[in-house]
Parts: C-alpha cells; sequence; structure tokens
C-alpha cells in the first residue's frame, strides 16, 4: 500500500497539481487585492462611497451590558461581503480566461511552426528542371 501511495504521489500529474494549486492560492491574493485595493475604492466613488462590504440586514441586534461588553452578536445577513465575492470571482473569471486565451494562442503558433518545419523536412526535393519548367509553364500562360 505505501508502494502503491509512493507511485500515485511521485506522478506528474499530482505534482502539477500541488503547483497549481500553490499558484492559484498566490493569483488568488493578487486578485482580491486588486479588487479590494483598486476596483472597489473606484466603485465606492462613483457609488457615493458606499462600502459593499459594510451592507448589511440585520435580523436581531447585539445585545450589550451596562459595560458595554456583547452579552449577544449580532445576527445580520451580510449581502455586501456577497457582492464583493461576486465581484472578485468575476474578475479572477476574466484574469484566468485572459490567461488561457494567451495561452491557447502562443500553443497554436508553437504547432503551426511545428507543422510548418515537418512539412519542409518531409518535402522531396523538386529537380531543377522542373521548377525551370514550370516557369517556361508561367510565361507561356501568361502571353
Amino acid at each position: 500500500m505505501l508502494k502503491e501511495f509512493k507511485e500515485f504521489a511521485l506522478k506528474g500529474n499530482v505534482i502539477d497539481l500541488a503547483v497549481a494549486v500553490i499558484i492559484g492560492g498566490a493569483f488568488g491574493k493578487i486578485v482580491t487585492s486588486l479588487v479590494n485595493d483598486i476596483f472597489m475604492p473606484i466603485i465606492g466613488y462613483v457609488t457615493a462611497g458606499t462600502d459593499f462590504t459594510a451592507l448589511k440586514i440585520v435580523l436581531s441586534e447585539a445585545v450589550l451590558s451596562e459595560t458595554g461588553e456583547v452579552i449577544k452578536a449580532e445576527s445580520a445577513i451580510m449581502y455586501g461581503s456577497f457582492i464583493q465575492n461576486i465581484f472578485d470571482f468575476f474578475i479572477i473569471a476574466l484574469c484566468i480566461f485572459l490567461f488561457v486565451k494567451a495561452l491557447n494562442t502562443m500553443k497554436k503558433k508553437l504547432e503551426s511552426q511545428k507543422v510548418e518545419e515537418v512539412v519542409e523536412e518531409t518535402a522531396p526535393e523538386v529537380p531543377e528542371e522542373v521548377l525551370l519548367l514550370r516557369d517556361i509553364k508561367k510565361l507561356l500562360e501568361e502571353k
């Protein structure tokens, strides 16, 4: 069983997946910063300073003691946080879409270059006489 686990864990796909998860976590932090630090202040400015994460529907107010300690916490639906997460999702999805699109474009270019190289390598050499005959034929057709 240990041998099977070792084979599974050391396969390329598992290692690739682990790298993808780590990079995805870091990418998520970058996008979250992009949304929170750049886009949301602009949207807040346009919407007269509204902070989406503060938007909520209070179901029951917090109960405080005379000393200010919380006896019962506030119960609220945090729909502003939900809006923020939806916005984060769309920005992440857009970034991933653009990244994958760029990768696919590069991949297609590389594949077309490889096909051209293979065609050039496998194309039989045309004798010089045949090329001369083709040129003569073109000249005669033009006249």
